[in-house]
């Protein structure tokens, strides 16, 4: 998996998904869930993880449509620095099902940003 990870937030997933599959050879590494719609669509194109999720509700204002997804060795350590660099803490820490620990954090423009850690498996 890349340190820094791009994805985009969509309202019709399958339309990206067909774009990036047929125009870069993107191929599905990773669902959530499994089974039926996915929030979460993890693709490879190249050497290179590219995300897409499911967001029905993206308003009609500028809303953010690319999101930071940044793997730290430790997400409790790095949010601890965040306000003190400028940015802003927006939830998190939280142990996701799909085996990471994510925290959601703007940057001092705004831009959103995901740090994300591995949990360490029993």
């Amino acid at each position: 998996m890349s340190t820094i990870q791009p994805v985009i937030l969509t309202a019709d997933q399958s339309v990206l998904l067909r774009f990036y599959t047929q125009l870069f050879g993107a191929e599905e590494i990773f669902r959530i869930p499994e089974e039926g719609p996915a929030f979460y669509l993890g693709l490879r194109i190249g050497d290179t993880d590219l995300g897409l999720v499911s967001k029905t509700d993206l308003g009609t204002e500028a809303a953010p449509r690319i999101v930071l997804s940044i793997g730290v060795d430790d997400v409790d350590e790095t949010l601890g620095r965040v306000t003190a660099l400028g940015g802003s803490v927006h939830g998190g820490p939280t142990d996701m099902p799909w085996g990471q620990r994510v925290a959601h954090i703007q940057d001092p423009d705004g831009n959103p940003v995901n740090l994300t850690q591995p949990i360490p498996t029993p």
